[in-house]
């Protein structure tokens, strides 16, 4: 399984709501507290589509 690199983190947004993304290496996403959803990172790779987000309270 290949690492995020955080420091990709700097340039990428929501693309739902525009805002900020927190990195959670845990569970191995990307969350948006603006627009309840958290993006899947797969491989290194985050999946910045809303599609495949999940809900998040």
């Amino acid at each position: 399984m290949t690492e995020f690199n955080a420091k990709m983190l700097e340039a990428l947004i929501c693309p739902q709501s525009g805002g900020p993304l927190r990195y959670d290496a845990k569970a191995q996403e990307l969350i948006s507290k603006t627009a309840h959803l958290a993006y899947p990172i797969r491989d290194g790779i985050p999946i910045m589509l809303v599609s495949e987000a999940r809900e998040i309270d």
